[in-house]
């Protein structure tokens, strides 16, 4: 170094080079955190204090609000709440709820959180605050109140917006919060699948089912942002939050994340060495500009996706994981104070998530028993109906890669196969023998849901079923 000095000081175009190097991988480096969730005490940090495009890990903070909206008593979980147009409307990933559709605010909830779905966002916050915007300013009130300083939001579901910044630090504090001040509905954020209708989607926070003792939160992703992920996971009654913004893949967001939870749980002998960096809401904000890593992310002949795209990846973690730990953790095990070499996650990333029941979501009032079988069958009947007219401008454009995947979509069935047979329930509220007690027709033969019309097709100037009042989406 002693001759390389020198050198730079004389030579301008030496200086540019080194610097060409180098500059690239601080811009686009990624934000870490590790904290304690009781102490708050920050085990590992970088870059945790600048700004950054929270992407979907924004529905953290509508989930917060609306959920103390309900501990403090304006509005209870089974609230019916009505999808609008405006909902309706929002890009991909979604629901795919029409406007007028009525769901409680329980499912909305489940449905947010584990599917992502931006437009049961919307119904949350028109819902709890009247408007997106005056939801927002309830959004960014709390942000202040919990001591998120470098916070700050314009709608609930984390789509690219001006002025939708966070930080890995922010973040942090936020799922603190939820775990101090919400326990009762912490619930929300560990689910790990839902069932609507047909379809069942797992959580796409991959550690959960996975990685042991993962019990939280969110992921996100934009181009602008990278895929992000809030993670949580509790060993021996010590729970650590963990923090990852601006992953190159969904893999690699996970893989990350549990590295962090690793190292913050090995908590061996020789931690006494590094300097101690305090607290969460201790850590020094930093003043610029969020990374923007479109062209790095989504650039050239990456094809970017929702978070739900993440799904498909699972066959190829594996190779994945095992090549973005490789040379990393030998760099990792002399920055973690010389601790044993990491495992390699691509096994438990690979692997399918611990078998567990799906939780049922549905639309309408709340259900139990055999209503709550008819309810879901009528759901299941309507993801069969054919749509009138064409798909939506909305849903035609794809605002910052959040495209929605083929397997999302709700296509028609095919007309020449016979009727669907209802899907057995089962459901913490059902009664033992509900199941078993034969239902009604209306309950369970989607026909009686949407009656045929032999002689429709007969007629030459019917175009197209009608499907029970449906509208097409806003445009």
């Amino acid at each position: 170094m002693i001759f390389i000095r020198p050198l730079l000081q004389r030579s301008p175009i030496i200086l540019a080079a080194v610097l060409a190097i180098l500059l690239p991988r601080a811009l686009h480096a990624e934000a870490r955190l590790v904290i304690e969730a009781d102490s708050g005490k920050v085990l590992e940090a970088e870059n945790a204090t600048v700004p950054w495009y929270p992407a979907s890990v924004t529905k953290l903070m509508t989930a917060y609000v609306t959920l103390q909206a309900v501990k403090d008593g304006k509005l209870t979980l089974d609230t019916l709440l009505t999808v609008s147009p405006t909902a309706a409307s929002q890009s991909p990933a979604k629901m795919g709820l029409r406007p007028g559709t009525q769901l409680t605010v329980d499912n909305a909830l489940k449905m947010m959180l584990v599917k992502s779905a931006n437009d049961m966002a919307v119904v949350l916050a028109e819902g709890v605050g009247g408007s997106i915007d005056g939801f927002s300013v309830m959004m960014n009130d709390t942000a202040k109140k919990l001591g998120m300083t470098q916070t700050s939001y314009v709608n609930p579901n984390g789509l690219p917006a001006d002025g939708q910044i966070t930080s890995a630090r922010d973040l942090a504090i936020l799922a603190r919060s939820i775990i101090k001040n919400l326990p009762e509905y912490e619930y929300f954020v560990h689910i790990p699948s839902i069932r609507y209708g047909k379809r069942i989607t797992q959580n796409f926070n991959r550690l959960i089912g996975r990685y042991p003792g993962a019990d939280g939160f969110k992921t996100g992703f934009i181009c602008a942002s990278g895929y992000n992920l809030v993670a949580s996971a509790t060993r021996d009654g010590r729970r650590l939050i963990a923090v990852v913004l601006g992953a190159s893949s969904g893999t690699m967001r996970a893989v990350r994340a549990a590295q962090l939870l690793d190292r913050g749980f090995a908590n061996n002998g020789l931690t006494w060495l590094r300097p101690s960096l305090g607290t969460v809401d201790q850590l020094v904000p930093i003043d610029a500009s969020p990374p923007n890593l479109r062209d790095e992310v989504c650039g050239g002949k990456h094809h970017k996706q929702s978070d739900e795209d993440d799904a498909v990846v699972a066959s190829t973690a594996g190779n994945s994981a095992s090549s973005a730990t490789g040379d990393g953790n030998n760099a990792m095990f002399l920055a973690s104070g010389l601790q044993a070499p990491l495992p390699k996650p691509s096994e438990w990333l690979a692997a399918s998530p611990a078998p567990s029941e799906p939780i049922v979501v549905y639309t309408g009032p709340t259900r139990s028993g055999a209503s709550l079988i008819a309810a879901v069958a009528a759901d299941a009947a309507h993801q069969d109906t054919p749509k009138r007219g064409k798909r939506s401008r909305v849903a035609a454009k794809k605002p910052d890669g959040a495209a929605e995947p083929k397997s999302a979509e709700i296509k028609p069935a095919d007309t020449a196969t016979a009727k669907p047979k209802p899907a057995v329930v089962h459901h913490a509220n059902a009664k033992p023998d509900a199941a078993a007690k034969p239902a009604t027709p209306a309950a369970t033969d989607p026909s009686a849901v949407k009656p045929a019309k032999p002689k429709a097709a007969a007629k030459p100037k019917t175009t197209a079923p009608k499907t029970s009042g449906e509208t097409k989406p806003a445009g």
